[in-house]
C-alpha cells in the first residue's frame, strides 16, 4: 500500500507485525495487525516501504528473528525514517534488543509509531523511558505466562495427564471425533482423528512387550529393530524405525505406567502400563549400561557364526565361508584345519537336536531358578521413596535450607542407592532365554518363531557344539554327512 500525502516529500515507513505462536498456522494474528498498522501508515500520509514479518516467533524467547533482523539492517541504509507497529511488545521483549533499537533510531533519526500506545519519541529522555517502561512491563508479562504455563504443565504430569506432543508408539486410539487444523506451511485445512492418548494400541503394544522380552533375553536394539521393520511397523509419523528410535521406545516411562515432568518421574500416570515396572527397570539398567557393546559389526547369518568350536585343539569359532569354488556355504576354522562341512546341514542337525532335547518330559528341570529371594514391590516402594527424597533435597536446596554440600552428598547417596534397587530389578526381571522354548505345545514350532538372535541365544546357554574333522566318503546311512563329527555338550544338566 502506498499513499500520497497532500504535500511536500512522502515520509517513508515500514511495518514490522510478528505473533509469539500460531496455533492455526493461517497467519490470521499477523494478517490484523498488518491490517491495523497499514490504516495508521494511512492516516498520517506515509509511504509504505517494506513490510517486515515473524509469524510464530517470540520476542522473549531470544530465538533469531529474521524479519526482525532484516529490518534493522534496512534501517542502517536507510531504507524507512518510521517503523509502524502494532504495539511495542510486537517489537522487542528483550532489553538488550530494545537498548539497541533506541541507539540505531538515535543514529538513523528513526521514529516509533503503534497502534496501540501511540508514537515514541526515542530522541527524548522521556521518551525512552516510556519504552523501557513498555518493555519491563512486557517482559514482566512474559515471565508470567511462561511460569502459568510452566505449573500447568507440571500439574498436568503430576495428575498422569498428557503433556503433549509426537504420539508416543503404544497409545493414541482414535475417539471417533475430528478436528480442523491448518497446515502451517501450505495454509490449507485439514481434519484429523482425536486420538485418546491413555488408550493403547494393542499391536504396538505387543511389539513393546516383544521388544522388551527379546532384550530381557540377552537380544539387541539392532535385532529387535529388524523384527519391526519385518512386521511393517513404522513411528507414529509413519517413518521406518531407526535402531535410536527403538532404543528410545523402549526407554520410555510411559511404558511402565510412569509420569515424567523435565526428565524427573513425578508419580503414576493415569493410564494402564504396557510393561510392568520390574522389566522396565530391567531395561533401562541394560540399555543404560556403559559397559555394554553398542556396535557389534554385521550381524551374523547363520546359527553357529562363531559359536561352534574347531575340533582341531584350537577352540576357535567356526565361520561360514563359500571359498574355494563351492557351490554351497560352509562352516571353516579361520587357521584353516580340516574341510568345511555345510552351514545348512549342520544348522539343521544342531537345531532338530535342540528341539528334541527341549521336548523331553525332563525339560523343565533345565530352566534358570527364579529369583524368589527378590521383592519386587518392595523394590519398587523403595525406588519411589529414593526418587521422593532427591525431590526435596532439591526443594531444601533451592529453599536456602541446605547448602551445596549437603545437597551434592545427599544426591550422591540417593543415586548410589537407586542404582542398587534398579539392579536388583533388573535381576528380577532378567528372562531364561529357553523360557519360550520349554513347555511349549509345539517346541518346534517355537523354535521356528524365534529371531536368529533368539535361536543363537538358546545356543550359548543350552550347548556347546564342537565340528571335528569328518570322516571321508559315504556314511553308513548312504550319505556323506558324518553326523557323529558334530559333538554336542550339553551345559544344563536336569536336577
Amino acid at each position: 500500500m502506498k499513499s500520497t500525502p497532500s504535500g511536500g516529500a512522502q515520509t517513508r515507513a515500514c511495518i514490522y507485525v510478528r505473533i509469539s505462536q500460531d496455533r492455526s498456522g493461517a497467519h490470521l494474528g499477523v494478517d490484523r495487525q498488518r491490517e491495523d498498522c497499514e490504516a495508521l501508515a494511512e492516516r498520517n500520509g506515509w509511504q509504505v516501504a517494506e513490510i517486515y514479518v515473524d509469524n510464530d516467533l517470540s520476542a522473549y524467547s531470544g530465538k533469531p528473528r529474521p524479519g526482525y533482523r532484516r529490518m534493522l539492517a534496512d534501517l542502517e541504509q536507510g531504507t524507512a525514517t518510521v517503523v509502524v507497529a502494532w504495539h511495542t511488545d510486537r517489537l522487542h521483549r528483550s532489553p538488550t534488543e530494545l537498548e539497541e533499537y533506541i541507539d540505531l533510531s538515535e543514529r538513523r533519526g528513526v521514529n516509533t509509531h503503534t497502534c496501540q500506545a501511540g508514537p515514541i519519541d526515542l530522541s527524548t529522555p522521556s521518551g525512552r523511558m516510556t519504552a523501557r517502561i513498555l518493555g519491563a512491563v512486557a517482559r514482566h508479562e512474559s515471565e508470567h505466562k511462561g511460569e502459568r504455563v510452566a505449573r500447568a504443565r507440571r500439574q498436568k504430569a503430576m495428575s498422569g495427564q498428557w503433556g503433549g506432543g509426537i504420539r508416543p508408539f503404544g497409545w493414541g486410539v482414535p475417539t471417533g471425533e475430528t478436528r480442523t487444523v491448518v497446515d502451517k506451511k501450505t495454509g490449507e485445512e485439514r481434519q484429523e482423528p482425536v486420538l485418546d492418548m491413555n488408550a493403547i494400541v494393542p499391536e504396538e503394544a505387543a511389539a513393546l512387550e516383544q521388544g522388551t522380552d527379546h532384550l530381557l533375553s540377552g537380544g539387541s536394539i539392532r535385532g529387535w529393530t529388524k523384527w519391526l521393520a519385518e512386521k511393517g511397523f513404522t513411528t507414529s509419523r509413519g517413518n521406518p524405525i531407526t535402531t535410536t528410535d527403538a532404543r528410545d521406545m523402549l526407554l520410555r516411562h510411559r511404558n511402565a505406567g510412569i509420569a515424567v515432568y523435565k526428565g524427573q518421574e513425578v508419580g503414576r500416570g493415569q493410564w494402564a502400563p504396557i510393561i510392568p515396572e520390574d522389566k522396565f527397570r530391567a531395561v533401562v539398567a541394560i540399555l543404560s549400561d556403559p559397559g555394554r557393546i553398542t556396535n557389534r559389526g554385521a550381524q551374523p547369518k547363520w546359527l553357529g557364526s562363531m559359536l561352534y568350536l574347531c575340533g582341531r585343539d584350537c577352540g576357535i569359532g567356526m565361520t561360514v565361508t563359500q571359498s574355494g569354488g563351492r557351490q554351497y556355504p560352509s562352516y571353516r576354522c579361520p587357521t584353516g584345519h580340516g574341510g568345511g562341512r555345510r552351514a545348512d546341514k549342520v544348522d539343521q542337525f544342531v537345531e532338530e537336536a535342540i528341539v528334541e532335547r527341549l521336548s523331553l518330559p525332563d525339560a523343565q528341570e533345565m530352566l534358570l531358578p527364579g529369583p524368589d529371594d527378590v521383592d519386587v514391590a518392595a523394590l519398587q516402594a523403595e525406588s519411589e521413596q529414593i526418587r521422593r527424597r532427591m525431590t526435596d533435597l532439591a526443594s531444601l536446596f533451592g529453599g536456602g535450607q541446605i547448602d551445596m554440600v549437603q545437597f551434592t552428598e545427599g544426591t550422591d547417596t540417593a543415586r548410589a542407592q537407586l542404582e542398587g534397587v534398579t539392579t536388583q530389578l533388573a535381576r528380577a526381571a532378567t528372562r531364561d532365554p529357553l523360557v519360550d522354548l520349554v513347555g511349549a505345545p509345539d517346541v518346534r514350532k517355537a523354535w521356528k518363531a524365534l529371531l536368529l538372535e533368539q535361536q543363537r541365544n538358546v545356543l550359548r546357554e543350552l550347548v556347546t557344539v564342537t565340528l571335528a574333522t569328518p570322516r571321508p566318503g559315504r556314511m553308513p546311512d548312504g550319505g556323506y554327512f558324518d553326523y557323529d563329527a558334530v559333538i554336542f555338550d550339553w551345559k544344563r544338566a536336569t536336577r
